[in-house]
Order: structure tokens, then C-alpha cells, then sequence
């Protein structure tokens, strides 16, 4: 199945970005503050689901070394993304260490995993869920479950890209992610159960 942002142009708004980080790195502010436009909203959500209200600290932090680093990075657009999210989880991940919390695990028990469906019924219910209540939901995960998640819908990243951010195989990183939005299919059904008694429906 597609990502949202595979649906929605990422790929080929990689092209554009690649293009963007090159002129860049040859000192062109106007390229930066594009690229920053096209790959700031999915960083966000993703350190948002990191680390909560601090998100927009911490992404600034992120986006300052991003900034200073930026004529080391090496890569095209899509590499582009993975950089800047290692970067981005660097920070949250040293935010969460000085605060001395970790992302909220989940309290569900094993079994909601076996839910059929899981990843198309969780894609789809996470596109009609407000932004914070999305990550809210993904916020409830196993960290490894919520980061492979956020990696793959929020920022775009591919398998091996996420692999990557995350210093982990591909394999896991697959199975993570698969258990996570399954979950979420779980915890979906559950929240939206209630409304549609309420709805009569």
C-alpha cells in the first residue's frame, strides 16, 4: 500500500528537493527556506510524536544543526529527508534524555495485535483523525513501533531509509512498523466505537 506521501507527490518532490539542497549548499538562502518548507511539516510530526509539546524547541534545535552541517551532506532529495530525521531523532532522543522521560508506551496486551486488517484500517482512519490526535494515537506506541511508524507515514521515508534513522534491519524495522499500525487499528476501533453508538450508527 502507498504511503500518504507517496500518494501525495513526495516522490516527486524529492526530484525538486535534491535540486533545492544543491543550490543550498552553494549558499542560496532562497533554496534553503524552500527546502525547509517541503521537509519541515513531516519532521515535525515526527519529533512531535518524539516528544509532545516540546516539539517545535527541539525541531529548531534540529533545523540549526541541519543548517551548520549542511555542506558535509551528500545525497539527493530522499537522503536528503533520512539526514535531517536522524538529526531531528538525535535531538529528541537528547531532549527526552535531560527531561528524563521517554515516549508513553502502549498498555494494550498482545492479542490486539492479531487484529485482521491492521495497516489498511489504520492508514485510512489515521487520514480522518485531527494532526494531534493522530500522533497522540502513535504516541501510545512502543517507541520502536511509534518511530517506524512516524518515519514511514509522517516524514516519507522508505524501508531502508527508516532501517537507517534508526540504526536497525530492515526486517525489524518492517515488523515494527506492521505491529505498530496495527495496534493503532486496534486503538481506532476502540475510539470509534463509542461514536458510533453515540451517532446511531
Amino acid at each position: 500500500m502507498p504511503s500518504r506521501h507517496e500518494e501525495d507527490g513526495v516522490g516527486a518532490d524529492d526530484a525538486e528537493l535534491g535540486i533545492l539542497v544543491e543550490r543550498a549548499q552553494r549558499g542560496d538562502e532562497d533554496a534553503f527556506a524552500e527546502a525547509y518548507r517541503l521537509v519541515h511539516p513531516g519532521l515535525l510530526g515526527y519529533v512531535r510524536g518524539l516528544v509532545g509539546e516540546d516539539a517545535e524547541d527541539v525541531a529548531s534545535e534540529a533545523w540549526l544543526e541541519i543548517a551548520r552541517d549542511l555542506g558535509r551532506f551528500r545525497g539527493d532529495g530522499a537522503g536528503f529527508r533520512g539526514w535531517t530525521a536522524a538529526i531531528a531523532r538525535n535531538r529528541a532522543l537528547d531532549h527526552l534524555r535531560r527531561q528524563r522521560r521517554r515516549p508513553r508506551t502502549s498498555l494494550l496486551e498482545q492479542d490486539v495485535l492479531e487484529l485482521p486488517g491492521g495497516h489498511d484500517t489504520a492508514a485510512a482512519a489515521l487520514e480522518r483523525l485531527s494532526t494531534e490526535e493522530a500522533l497522540a494515537l502513535v504516541r501510545s506506541l512502543p517507541r520502536d513501533q511509534a518511530e517506524a511508524v512516524l518515519l514511514r507515514v509522517v516524514v516519507g521515508l522508505d524501508g531502508p531509509a527508516t532501517a537507517r534513522v534508526l540504526g536497525k534491519r530492515p526486517g525489524a524495522v518492517r515488523t515494527a512498523g506492521h505491529r505498530g499500525l496495527r495496534r493503532l487499528a486496534g486503538l481506532l476501533a476502540a475510539a470509534e466505537s463509542p461514536r458510533r453508538r453515540k451517532d446511531g450508527t
